[in-house]
């Protein structure tokens, strides 16, 4: 099976229009600083040529040709995301095998929706937004 891109964790969709809800989902798990109820989102679902991935925002700066500094501890931190959201029912993971390296659960909170509107949520990547120079 010839992937799209070598970054990320290939998967699919439990339903079809269940994209929104991933991605929704994947904003509210990362790295939280309690004291200032912020939570950086560590990982991102990238849709690519038919194909959907769940990829750790550093890998989206590789992506984009820019330097990125990713971890084993990052990869382990979007392995453990993945697995999370698969045992939720969200997604199914096409390679089980590149996303078997798990971070601890203590490496990642995770947010109810209803906890949401506490925190200040941060992304430190965004797909799709790119500055237009006139």
């Amino acid at each position: 099976m010839s992937e799209c891109i070598p970054y990320g964790v290939k998967i699919e969709l439990k339903e079809p229009e269940s994209f929104l809800l991933v991605k929704e989902t994947l904003t509210r798990l990362g790295v939280a600083s309690n004291k200032n109820k912020v939570l950086y989102q560590s990982a991102h679902i990238l849709h690519k040529q038919g194909s959907y991935y769940i990829v750790h925002f550093k890998e989206m700066f590789a992506i984009d040709g820019k330097p990125s500094d990713i971890s084993e501890e990052d990869i382990q931190r979007r392995n453990l995301i993945i697995k999370l959201i698969k045992e939720w029912g969200l997604i199914k993971v096409i390679d089980e095998e590149k996303a078997a390296n798990v971070a601890p659960m203590s490496a990642v909170k995770i947010l109810s929706f209803k906890d949401k509107n506490e925190w200040q949520l941060i992304a430190k990547y965004t797909i799709g937004n790119k500055l237009r120079r006139l």
